[in-house]
C-alpha cells in the first residue's frame, strides 16, 4: 500500500514529545512491512538549520494554496532518504517560510506562549496535505490511505471528505487535551466548503475544531492505547466529544492501538548515549550500577567540595534508591502530587531524585526552590535533553509517571526496557502497560512496576513507599526488574495492526 503519514513533529528532525517518537519510528516499521510510506510534516527553521548545511534535499514541487486572505507559495521539499539518521523513509516537508520559519518549537513561540497564527498555519499545512493526497501536487504518487495525527491535522479527513475517490483516512488522537478550537472567521477566512460547517462537520458550539474534523470525517479513529479508546468516550477525558466518540465506537470505527518504541534507539544493549550497554541477560546489574554511578557524578559535583568529600558523598548517592522523572511539568502529568511527597519522602527515606523537564512556570520555579532546600538530595534539570533523559533511564532505579491521564505514555515502555521500574498511575496506556508488583504477581513472576489507583498525593506516596522497601529485597527487585526487561513493546505487532485497518473495507 501507499501511505502518506502526516504529522507536525517527527524525531530526530524535530520534537516535543511522543508524538515526534511515534512518527520518528512507526513509518518505518510500516516500511519494514513493505509498503510504501512517505512521511509528511512542515519544514520549520530549526529542522532546515539541521539539513543547510549537507543540502541533503531537493524542490520535488512547488504550487500555491489559499491562507486567510493571502496565497502562499509552497515547496515540497524531499529528504533524501538515509539523510535523516534513524528516519528509513522519504520525508516531505513543506517549505511556506512565512508560516513555518521561525525561531521557537512547532507550536509555541519562543515566550512560551501559542503562535498567534496556529489556526491558519495547520490550516494552510492541512490543505497542502490534501492537495497530496489527490496528487494534485505534480508528484505522480497518491496514497491508498492518509494516515494523519492530533489536531493540527484533523483538518485533512473533512477536506478529503468532499473530494471524488479519496483515499482512506485514518486519525490517531494522541492526547484529547488539545481540542484545536478556533473562531468561525477562521473557518471562514480559510475559504474552507461550507457544506462542512454544522453539527456533523466542523462546527463545535459555534466554534470551529480541526480536533472534531478528524473524529468524525475519518474513516477510521485511533487512540494510542486500548484504555485510552475506552476512557474518551466519557466526560471525564472526552473534553465535551465524547458523544461522537460513543458513536464512533459503536460503529466500530474507533480503535486502541498500543504504541511501539523504537528498541534500535530506545535498548540498553545498543544504546551509545549511556556509558555501559547492558541487558536482561547480559550485565544487567553491571551496567544499572555504572550507569548510575556516571550519572550520579555528573550531579554530584559540589563546588568548593574537596575531591575526598565528593567521592563519600558520591558513594552514599550509589547506594540510595534514585528516582527519575523525565517530562512535561504540568498538572496532567501529577507533577503537582510529586513536588507534595518529595518532601516528606526525604524526611522518611533515604531516595533521591533526578527531574528532567519543561512546562508550567510555577511548577518549575517549585522545583528549583525545593532543589536548592535539599542539596545532594534533588537535581533539576529545566529543558529537554535526549541524551540526559537516556541517561536517567539507564541510571535511575525507579522511574516516576503519576499522570492524571496518559493516551499512551512512552517512557514506562523505556523504563521497563532499561531495568528501572516505573510508578505509575492507573490510567490509559500506563495501565495497559505495567504489571503491579503485589505479592501474588511478584510470585507468579508477572509483575513489571508499581502501579496507584487514585490519583492523589496519599496514593502516590504509599506506591512509592512499597516500592523503596521491595528496593532493600535485592533478590525480589531483581526478580521484577528482569521481568520488565523482557517485555517487547517494539513496533511489529502495533503496525501489523494498523495495516490490518488500512486494508479493512469502507
Amino acid at each position: 500500500m501507499k501511505i502518506l503519514f502526516a504529522t507536525t513533529e517527527a524525531h530526530p528532525l524535530i520534537k516535543t514529545g511522543g508524538l515526534a517518537d511515534v512518527s520518528g519510528s512507526l513509518p518505518n516499521a510500516l516500511a519494514d512491512l513493505k509498503h510504501k510510506v512517505r512521511l509528511v510534516l512542515p519544514a520549520y527553521q530549526s529542522v532546515m538549520e539541521k539539513l543547510e548545511e549537507k543540502k541533503s534535499y531537493k524542490k520535488v514541487a512547488e504550487f500555491s494554496i489559499g491562507g486567510c486572505g493571502r496565497d502562499y507559495l509552497v515547496s515540497v521539499l524531499q529528504v533524501k532518504v538515509g539523510a535523516i539518521v534513524g528516519i528509513e523513509v522519504p520525508v516531505w516537508l513543506i517549505d511556506i517560510p512565512d508560516l513555518f520559519n521561525r525561531p521557537g518549537n512547532p507550536y509555541l513561540a519562543q515566550n512560551g506562549t501559542d503562535w498567534w497564527d496556529n489556526g491558519e498555519r495547520f490550516g494552510v499545512f492541512s490543505k497542502v496535505i490534501t492537495e497530496l493526497s489527490m496528487n494534485r501536487a505534480a508528484l505522480k504518487w497518491q496514497p491508498d490511505v492518509v494516515h494523519l495525527n492530533d489536531w493540527q491535522t484533523g483538518l485533512v479527513s473533512a477536506l478529503l471528505s468532499v473530494e471524488k475517490h479519496p483515499p482512506k483516512s485514518v486519525f490517531t488522537i494522541h492526547n484529547m487535551a488539545y481540542p484545536g478550537n478556533f473562531p468561525k472567521s477562521l473557518f471562514e477566512a480559510l475559504a474552507l466548503p461550507w457544506s462542512l460547517w454544522n453539527q456533523e462537520g466542523v462546527e463545535f458550539w459555534g466554534h470551529f475544531s480541526m480536533l472534531k474534523a478528524g473524529l468524525i470525517k475519518s474513516d477510521w479513529v485511533t487512540t494510542v492505547s486500548p484504555t485510552y479508546a475506552t476512557q474518551i468516550c466519557h466526560p471525564e477525558h472526552g473534553y465535551g466529544f465524547e458523544g461522537i466518540l460513543q458513536d464512533r465506537a459503536e460503529e466500530g470505527r474507533l480503535v486502541g492501538i498500543l504504541n511501539g518504541i523504537d528498541d534500535s534507539v530506545w535498548n540498553p544493549a545498543v544504546d551509545d548515549l549511556i556509558v555501559k550497554n547492558y541487558s536482561a541477560k547480559k550485565g544487567r546489574l553491571a551496567g544499572k550500577l555504572a550507569n548510575k554511578e556516571t550519572l550520579l557524578s555528573d550531579l554530584c559535583l559540589y563546588r568548593g567540595e574537596s575531591e575526598k568529600k565528593s567521592e563519600k558523598r558520591l558513594a552514599n548517592c550509589v547506594e540510595q534508591p534514585l528516582i527519575g522523572l523525565v517530562g512535561r511539568l504540568v498538572e496532567q502529568k501529577g507533577i503537582d502530587l510529586v513536588l507534595e511527597v518529595i518532601p516528606e519522602l526525604i524526611e522518611q527515606s533515604k531516595a533521591n531524585f533526578v527531574i528532567v523537564g519543561t512546562g508550567d512556570k510555577f511548577y518549575e520555579n517549585q522545583i528549583k526552590q525545593m532543589a536548592k532546600k535539599y542539596p545532594g538530595r534533588i537535581w533539576v534539570f529545566i529543558g529537554y535533553s535526549e541524551s540526559l533523559a537516556h541517561r536517567v533511564e539507564a541510571g535511575a532505579d525507579m522511574f516516576l509517571m503519576p499522570s492524571r491521564f496518559e493516551p499512551c505514555g512512552l517512557n514506562q515502555m523505556y523504563s521497563l526496557a532499561y531495568g528501572t521500574l516505573p510508578i505509575v498511575h492507573h490510567t490509559g496506556g500506563l495501565a495497559d502497560t505495567v504489571v503491579n508488583a503485589t505479592e501474588s504477581n511478584i510470585k507468579s513472576g508477572l509483575a513489571t512496576g508499581f502501579v496507584f489507583y487514585d490519583p492523589s498525593r496519599h496514593a502516590l506516596k504509599s506506591t512509592l513507599l512499597h516500592a523503596l522497601h521491595l528496593f532493600d529485597k535485592k533478590r525480589t527487585w531483581q526478580k521484577i526488574q528482569k521481568t520488565g526487561m523482557e517485555q517487547s513493546f517494539d513496533w511489529k505487532a502495533s503496525a501489523q495492526a494498523y495495516v490490518s485497518l488500512y486494508m479493512e473495507k469502507n
